[in-house]
């Protein structure tokens, strides 16, 4: 799966992060662990990269949009 720094994340499940639930994630490190930050809470979260990809729904990337 292609995952640059900067993507934004959706997941299958929400952060359980109070009242917003926010399903985005902003990628901040790239590895055999991704570092990812909740766009609803900012909580930093290190997962490993198999249990990211497997919960991934889309990946939000603000290149494409620029043509």
């Amino acid at each position: 799966m292609d995952i640059r720094l900067g993507d934004i994340l959706e997941m299958k499940k929400p952060h359980p992060c109070g009242k917003e639930k926010s399903k985005h994630f902003l990628v901040l490190r790239i590895g055999m662990d991704f570092k990812i930050k909740c766009l609803g809470c900012g909580h930093e979260i290190m997962i490993p990269r198999v249990k990211a990809e497997k919960n991934i729904r889309r990946v939000i990337r603000e290149s494409e949009n620029d043509g």
